[in-house]
């Protein structure tokens, strides 16, 4: 993430948790509609989307936080460095 300034930011915790939400949405409903038409049962479709949003939620949390750990990499450094 980049501020106003140019400078190189970290992604808020808020801000994580909140993308994970929206995308969930998104993703649970597509799970919703494959697991319907390959079942045909709503009940069906429904329990395996129940179970996919908490899951992939709380995974999709800790991977973004771990990207987070990982240094920025060597070419945004030297572009960095560059405009110093």
């Amino acid at each position: 993430m980049i501020d106003n300034d140019n400078s190189v930011s970290s992604e808020s915790h808020l801000r994580s948790v909140l993308k994970a939400l929206s995308w969930r949405f998104v993703a649970t409903g597509t799970t919703f509609v494959i697991a319907y038409l390959v079942t045909g049962k709503l009940s069906f479709a429904t329990s395996i989307a129940s179970v996919e949003v908490v899951a992939k939620m709380v995974l999709y949390y800790f991977h973004e936080r771990a990207w987070q750990i990982l240094p920025r990499g060597r070419l945004r450094t030297l572009f960095n460095q560059k405009k110093s």
